[in-house]
């Protein structure tokens, strides 16, 4: 086993060096990945019909943090978790406990999430909100977060608003469009040096009518008038169908306005499914544009790669390693292109040529490359199958069992 192991590296190495591409550089920028996975993806979820729990759930933060360790420790490039403020952090107590339980998992506080959607009083909306006490609960909660965020040491505060309307006339989009842009311009002043806010955009959901954050346009406008520490954040499922997102992509790195990546799939609407699970050639798709600002940078700051998903069928740590590898595998199928011979064939014209070049990538069967990778890491060459075989989740399904407010949607 180990000889057709070798034998098929060998033979992997030796196609790449035929397209011009630099084996060891390829196996560098992967043991550099990092993906940050979301403390809410190891908690139940469902979806407005209700709450599907699981045996093994986590609830508390504690639990989310060792569930998250078990990714990294099983894929060596998950070193981050996510946050969400109100379900991981309900008081000072669980801030001051976090960092060294953190330390001692071996993983660390990634982005910073505020809830402003969930409480009764934003019913109508946050920073859209007409009634200025209630905009002014919604700021003050952000504001928490920054320093949550400074206690934490996090440098990323991420935001995503369910603010919009239902029916037209309902309210002025200029004013709130003033509301948002005032109420964002506070918390940014608020932030320290090193942090940067990422704006999401969202086409639709809840509201039926308009969201007031619904595009990337939109996003960019509010980060640009911000200021250099914010930019936008691109959900891969909160797109319209037929939305070309590596345009999108291209564009933002070019803009230098990229600030990160909530990684996800979707079939008609929801954004809750697998990265790469529906559509896999659009997600190598964007990645090849982020490897070409990569391999040669024009100014656009560092991204940040974060998934979000809810796992309603799939049990939570196999589906969170299933997405890492996935992420892992999609990357370095980006890092194979041919880029000589593509920009050659795009001089000419050759549109064929062009097209083959990605889907020759595409196709390339990665996989003896990561095991190389994963072993010169000190992680298991088939992460999924080594936990799966570890009995952590049998432990934990039958320890903890199911449960009631197993955090996020299962609150």
């Amino acid at each position: 086993m180990a000889n057709r192991q070798e034998q098929a590296y060998s033979l992997l190495a030796e196609t790449l060096h035929e397209r011009g591409v630099d084996v060891d550089a390829v196996k560098n920028s992967l043991k550099r990945q990092v993906i940050e996975t979301p403390s809410w993806g190891y908690a139940d979820s469902g979806t407005r019909f209700g709450v599907f729990a699981q045996p093994g759930a986590a609830v508390t933060i504690a639990e989310k943090l060792a569930d998250a360790a078990q990714v990294q420790k099983h894929t060596g490039i998950a070193p981050k978790v996510a946050v969400h403020v109100l379900w991981d952090l309900p008081d000072a107590a669980a801030v001051e406990s976090v960092p060294a339980l953190a330390e001692s998992l071996g993983v660390q506080i990634g982005s910073i999430n505020p809830n402003v959607f969930q409480d009764r009083e934003y019913w109508m909306g946050s920073f859209g909100n007409r009634d200025p006490e209630i905009r002014r609960k919604a700021i003050q909660h952000c504001l928490d977060s920054v320093e949550i965020g400074r206690q934490l040491n996090s440098s990323v505060l991420s935001l995503w608003f369910a603010d919009g309307t239902d029916y037209p006339g309902q309210s002025d989009f200029r004013e709130r469009k003033r509301w948002f842009e005032e109420s964002l311009a506070e918390v940014y002043a608020a932030m320290p040096e090193r942090m940067t806010m990422l704006v999401e955009y969202k086409p639709f959901e809840p509201g039926l009518y308009h969201t007031d954050i619904a595009d990337w346009g939109m996003s960019y406008v509010l980060s640009r008038k911000l200021g250099e520490r914010a930019r936008v954040l691109v959900d891969l499922g909160h797109h319209l169908p037929g939305t070309n997102i590596e345009h999108i992509v291209a564009f933002l790195l070019d803009e230098q306005l990229l600030g990160g990546f909530h990684f996800n799939n979707r079939k008609y609407a929801d954004d809750d499914l697998m990265v790469g699970s529906i559509n896999p050639y659009e997600f190598f798709l964007i990645y090849n544009e982020l490897v070409k600002e990569e391999q040669a940078p024009r100014g656009n700051p560092a991204v940040e790669y974060m998934v979000d998903q809810g796992f309603n069928s799939k049990k939570k740590i196999p589906g969170m390693i299933q997405t890492v590898l996935m992420i892992q595998s999609t990357y370095a199928k980006a890092l194979c292109v041919d880029r000589r011979r593509l920009a050659e064939a795009q001089r000419n014209e050759d549109v064929v040529g062009s097209e083959g070049c990605l889907l020759e990538a595409f196709n390339t069967d990665v996989e003896p490359l990561l095991r190389r990778v994963r072993a010169e890491m000190g992680v298991p060459e088939e992460p999924l199958k080594a936990y799966l075989a570890g009995g952590y989740q049998e432990r934990l399904e039958r320890e903890r069992g199911i449960r009631a407010g197993a955090g996020g949607l299962g609150q």
